[in-house]
């Protein structure tokens, strides 16, 4: 049988970080994860949204654990401090769900003048990952689950020379698939590290194939043109709805088969249940890794350390 939500073990006891909570496929976690005793914290941008969400979330799960976190990922200074908040309240994070994202805007740059989409999908989550991850590796069997998209396909490896895609080099798609390309090396990057160092916790990436989620209308409205409009129907048409999108990082955050450096996804190259998939010629992103290593040090001056 397919997995499902059903098959996510008892969580009571255990803590949950998820960015980008309030929307798609973050807010599904949430209240997967909640439903089944998890204490989740909210990691959003837009708290007030958030709360509202809470209080439908609460009206079907009225014992839901949810805590709210203000965390802007295209601010440094506003990570380290949503990041110290929550490690002082939980000192042993169990899973740590890097969910949040923006997708093929006009080129913008965020509060440290970084490229926006890389700015945020990567080396926000970078910062964020890298200050939680010694209360992840506390943790007896502590996971982080990095999100990443089939737009990576169409996405290089980051330039060291211009990881900000400058001088005429942006253009909103070849920005997105950079960025979800970068998810895509960070997850198989910390998880080699991890097992480099003999850590306990694992690292896991998932993709939510063609969910059919406000990411595509935001898209559409801030960028206009075609594509933005083309991908909002063929989401509303050979989509999946948010609850089966969410499937995929639910169960690489779940999942007790799930392996360090495991990679999940629908079955089908945009839907279908969720799956592992196997990951081919894998010792061919070593180099784009270490380069996407060197950039986000370099980038954020932040190292992540393992088993510190």
């Amino acid at each position: 049988m397919a997995w499902s939500t059903n098959d996510i073990p008892d969580l009571s006891g255990k803590t949950a970080v998820i960015t980008g909570a309030n929307s798609g496929l973050g807010l599904e976690s949430t209240i997967a994860l909640a439903a089944k005793g998890a204490n989740v914290v909210a990691a959003v941008r837009d708290v007030a949204k958030m709360e509202a969400a809470l209080e439908t979330i609460r009206a079907d799960q009225p014992d839901a654990s949810i805590e709210v976190v203000n965390l802007d990922l295209g601010d440094q200074a506003n990570i380290t401090a949503a990041a110290t908040s929550i490690v002082e309240a939980h000192p042993v994070i169990d899973i740590l769900m890097n969910n949040a994202g923006v997708m093929a805007m006009p080129e913008r740059q965020t509060a440290d003048g970084y490229e926006m989409q890389f700015g945020i999908n990567h080396l926000g989550h970078w910062t964020f990952t890298a200050l939680l991850l010694p209360s992840v590796e506390s943790a007896p069997a502590g996971r982080v689950v990095t999100v990443t998209s089939i737009a990576r396909f169409q996405g290089k490896p980051v330039d060291s020379a211009n990881p900000h895609l400058r001088d005429g080099a942006y253009e909103p798609w070849r920005a997105y698939g950079q960025a979800k390309l970068a998810n895509f090396h960070f997850g198989l990057g910390l998880a080699d590290r991890l097992a480099a160092a003999g850590s306990r916790a694992i690292s896991l990436v998932a993709h939510p194939g063609l969910s059919n989620t406000n990411l595509q209308k935001t898209t559409a409205a801030e960028s206009g043109g075609s594509i933005g409009g083309e991908w909002v129907t063929r989401a509303e048409r050979f989509g999946m709805d948010q609850a089966k999108g969410a499937l995929s990082q639910l169960r690489a955050a779940t999942d007790p088969a799930a392996s360090n450096g495991g990679y999940y996804g629908p079955r089908g190259a945009i839907n279908g249940a969720a799956r592992g998939k196997r990951l081919f010629r894998r010792g061919s992103h070593a180099a784009a890794i270490d380069t996407l290593w060197a950039v986000s040090e370099r980038e954020t001056g932040v190292t992540l350390s393992i088993g510190g």
